[in-house]
């Protein structure tokens, strides 16, 4: 074998198998163990290569390398270098906090290669040397003659040489929800996989027959390396939500780090004025500029979205949706198209038959797959009884069928094919006993079906020795010497079985002769070759789910496009997409219409088509990239080895969690339990909730961070310098803004998770991702809200210090109990503010005061933690707080409650304004 020959770059489908030999080096005899060592040499074992994945301190480093994050690591050092341990070593806790709720959440590293890995085979047959020889899979090379037989997982990608009777299931690869019948004949370059019959390939399984074949690829230069290579390409795209707040802390950091730079500059003057040493100045305006730093920050913000993310993974989890990556929570509700695969995930993977037609009669059958229960219809009328040409032709397909079906307590269950199965089936619908037709027709003798043929034939006793034929129409309609009363009948009948086609059934034909009584009890090929008497045609179709389509529609009415991706054929495609209102028009584009395409008529037709047929893997890789530069947020379903890498690659990948394999569950971030589409659209309605709270978890918190940076500004502004102990007067401590900004906040902003839905939550259109992440409105509330706040704590806190100063108490006392006012006033503030963020646009009334009660119990976590950090003396000596008497809570009390109807009144000014835009509209 040439050493420089690159078995994965020729076509080996379009070669007959003695040029393949020819090409490998090889021949039927196999292998040397010298020539094997060879080639082990040039091209490895065959094994799909491991990816290695990111260490714990990578991990680590990218939960620390955030703006806000370098922010509060230089105020923790830079409090420690100035003295202040306490409050510096509290800052630097925070971020180590932090730290590891984003460390826990991301140590889900993906096994997609691993489980790549896991689909080849142990075990192989290997003709080496002329011998039958079992070998360890990784040890195939280009050259080896493998032998394949029903229940062998394929080790390598393989060209046929001889078979007898090869089906193999691809669904994993190609989509296809048949097995498929392969052959030894060569095929045109341009073939995609799914067409390429005389190759089998690696990760696919062999349900019937045997074969022998030659290796033309191994590890990663199968098929199924290349998909392992396009994981290794694709990215993990930011969520619509993460890119806002990275927005969003990048313009806190800037102002943060301008503010402090101006503040900085201005506390150093006023020191300077009063005579204050120039390195006093700089220490007590920085300790300054460190509590901006705290006040500014919303250090519980990762705190509260992860948590919040983990509340609607719960409540995804009992709607039969498991969320594997926990930003996938919130993209969800912003995805804009769905591409779905169709095999298992729109259909149920499962044939039914769905049409029965004789030269009489058309009939058709309604009811689920699985389910012998169900309804005839003739001439849209249904019918109790059946014509006797249809019962004829039910029963005559159940005694050529060697599937069975039986009854359990868990239901009824199927064995065998599933074109036989479905056979069954429709017949147990119709009432025929199949143990009765046996008894009454014994089975004597049979052909089984093979590709060859494309026929079965069975010879039974009874009354009379009949022989039913079964299997391809053309193959069955040129044995029958008449087909019914007409000279037309065989037109009629080609016509029937165009029709069927065009509407993406899989026809079969059924025929039947009378068998001479003298002739012996045995089948050969000669005796199925002519004479029979046409008996009719079966309709069969993997069919919708009947709930995909309802889920379809929901999806529609939210502003979400649906388009079906499948390996299937074009008038398979077009008959599912018409089911499930998916096709505006005929139109179907194909894998090798896309391979065709430059980039911009690829943008254009992924934008404009809803069904795409025969797609290999890199088409739908580009397709998802074609929609994402487009600017969608596109999630993408699918279960087959063939979708793990636009899985990984979409913004949301959706796996299927019964039929999908290991790989397509591992690059996904949701898998479905149900591998039920219309699991999608409640996912969709948990997203746009989760995403919709999280907005009013910040619309809540951000006022916080803001007012405390507005006191803070204030009192280095305009608060005095003691000129005794060359300190600044501050309203706040560093370490009390921490206690507001982590325990305070994020107690009551946790139960804004819990919120129920909006009303048109299912009825508006997805947002854009490219609108910022608050509205102007959320704007202007953030502001006044802030301002409100400043100007309270501002007030209180000037007025009780001069009170207290005035009556002649200890001036340290007098600071603490200021101080402690001060604190209490905005945790108090923000209870009563947080029960307006519940809905930032209808009133308390309108959404149901006691509708979410996990509020009440935020409130009452956080008044019992305040009460422990005005009055414990464990909590006094760390946060330097004073007691507060009755009279002192009430005035405090009293002044927060200003927010309540200062909102309401914002609320109702809203209403009335949306109600009168709405009455001119």
């Amino acid at each position: 074998m040439d050493k420089n020959l690159k078995p994965e770059t020729i076509d080996w489908q379009t070669l007959e198998p003695d040029r393949v030999f020819t090409a490998l080096h090889s021949s039927e005899a196999g292998l040397t163990a010298d020539e094997v060592t060879e080639r082990l040499r040039i091209h490895g074992p065959n094994l799909i290569r491991k990816t290695k994945q990111d260490g714990i301190l990578r991990l680590l480093w990218r939960q620390i390398n955030n703006s806000l994050i370098w922010v509060l690591l230089a105020s923790g050092t830079l409090a420690i270098l100035l003295g202040k341990m306490t409050d510096g070593l509290v800052v630097l806790s925070v971020v180590l906090i932090n730290a590891v709720i984003g460390f826990v959440q991301e140590f889900k590293a993906g096994q997609a290669i691993e489980a790549l890995s896991g689909m080849v085979p142990q075990n192989a047959i290997a003709i080496r040397e002329g011998k039958n020889t079992t070998i360890p899979a990784s040890e195939l090379v280009p050259g080896d003659v493998v032998l394949l037989a029903a229940g062998d997982s394929v080790a390598a990608d393989m060209r046929l040489i001889s078979i007898n009777n090869l089906q193999v299931e691809e669904a994993a690869l190609t989509g296809e929800s048949m097995p498929v019948e392969k052959n030894t004949a060569s095929v045109s370059r341009d073939a995609v996989i799914g067409d390429r019959t005389c190759m089998v390939y690696s990760g696919t399984l062999v349900t019937t027959g045997t074969a022998t074949a030659v290796v033309t690829a191994t590890g990663m230069g199968t098929e199924l390396g290349r998909i392992s290579d396009m994981l290794e390409s694709t990215v993990d795209l930011e969520t619509p939500l993460t890119k806002k707040l990275d927005e969003v802390s990048t313009y806190i950091t800037i102002g943060i780090s301008v503010i402090s730079v101006v503040i900085l500059a201005i506390g150093v003057k006023r020191a300077l004025d009063i005579a204050i040493p120039l390195g006093t100045a700089l220490k007590e305006t920085l300790i300054f500029a460190i509590a901006l730093a705290v006040g500014a920050i919303p250090e519980g913000l990762p705190a509260v979205v992860t948590i919040a993310l983990a509340i609607g993974v719960q409540r995804m989890a009992r709607r039969n949706a498991i969320i594997r990556k926990l930003p996938a929570v919130e993209t969800l509700g912003s995805t804009t198209v769905i591409c779905s695969d169709k095999t298992g995930t729109l259909t149920s993977n499962e044939m039914t038959v769905t049409e029965l037609w004789t030269l009489q009669t058309r009939c058709r059958i309604n009811g689920s797959d699985d389910d012998p229960l169900g309804s005839f219809t003739i001439e849209d009328r249904k019918v109790a009884q059946l014509p006797e040409d249809i019962e004829d032709l039910l029963i005559k397909a159940t005694l050529c069928n060697d599937a069975t079906l039986h009854q359990e307590a868990t239901g009824w269950h199927i064995t065998g094919d599933p074109t036989e199965s479905a056979l069954l089936v429709a017949a147990a619908k119709a009432g025929i006993s199949i143990e009765n037709a046996d008894t009454r027709f014994p089975r004597l003798d049979s052909i089984p079906f093979s590709s060859e043929n494309q026929y079965m034939a069975t010879l039974h006793g009874g009354a009379e020795k009949t022989i039913i034929l079964k299997g391809a129409p053309e193959v069955i309609v040129s044995r029958c010497h008449t087909a019914g009363q007409t000279t037309d009948d065989p037109q009629q009948i080609i016509a029937e079985i165009n029709r069927m086609g065009s509407q993406g059934m899989r026809v079969l034909a059924i025929a039947g002769k009378q068998r001479d009584p003298g002739a012996p009890d045995m089948l050969s090929p000669d005796s199925v070759k002519q004479g029979f008497t046409f008996l009719g045609l079966i309709g069969m179709i993997d069919p919708p789910r009947i709930e995909a389509v309802e889920a379809i529609k929901a999806c529609h009415r939210a502003g979400i496009d649906v388009k079906m991706i499948t390996g299937d054929h074009r008038t398979t495609a077009l008959a599912i997409g018409k089911a499930l209102n998916l096709a505006v028009s005929d139109q179907v584009v194909t894998g090798a219409e896309l391979a065709t395409m430059d980039a911009a008529i690829l943008q254009q037709t992924a934008l404009t088509t809803n069904i795409f047929a025969r797609v290999a893997p890199e088409h739908k890789l580009r397709l998802v990239r074609a929609l994402q530069k487009e600017r969608h947020i596109v999630a993408m379903t699918g279960d087959g080895v063939n979708d793990a890498p636009s899985l990984k690659q979409a913004n949301i990948g959706v796996a299927m969690g019964i039929t999908g394999t290991a790989v397509s569950k591992e690059s996904a971030d949701i898998v479905l339990a149900d591998d039920n589409f219309a699991s999608i659209s409640a996912a969709v309605e948990e997203g746009r909730r989760v995403y919709d709270n999280l907005i009013k978890s910040l619309a809540f918190l951000l006022p916080t961070n803001l007012g405390l940076a507005l006191i803070l500004i204030y009192g280095i502004m305009f608060f005095p310098f003691d000129p005794v102990k060359k300190v600044l007067l501050l309203p706040m401590l560093p370490t009390q803004l921490l206690w507001i900004n982590l325990v305070a906040a994020v107690a009551l902003a946790l139960p804004l998770a819990f919120e129920v839905k909006e009303p048109d939550i299912m009825h508006r259109p997805p947002r854009n991702p490219d609108a910022p992440l608050f509205s102007g409105f959320v704007v202007f509330r953030v502001v006044a809200v802030s301002l409100l706040m400043t100007a309270g704590t501002i007030v209180l806190f000037t007025m009780k210090y001069q009170q207290e100063l005035a009556a002649s108490i200890a001036a340290p006392l007098v600071l603490a109990k200021s101080q402690t006012m001060a604190v209490t006033f905005v945790i108090l503030f923000q209870i009563f503010y947080m029960t307006h963020c519940r809905s930032l646009k209808d009133s308390l009334l309108k959404i149901g005061f006691f509708s979410n009660p996990t509020v009440f119990w935020g409130i009452g976590v956080v008044l019992a933690l305040q009460g422990l950090f005005v009055y414990l003396p464990l909590m006094q000596r760390v946060f330097h707080t004073a007691p507060l008497s009755f009279t002192e809570i009430g005035l405090t009390l009293a002044a927060a409650f200003i927010i309540f109807p200062a909102v309401s009144l914002e609320k109702w000014v809203r209403s009335l304004l949306r109600r009168s835009l709405k009455d001119s509209a």
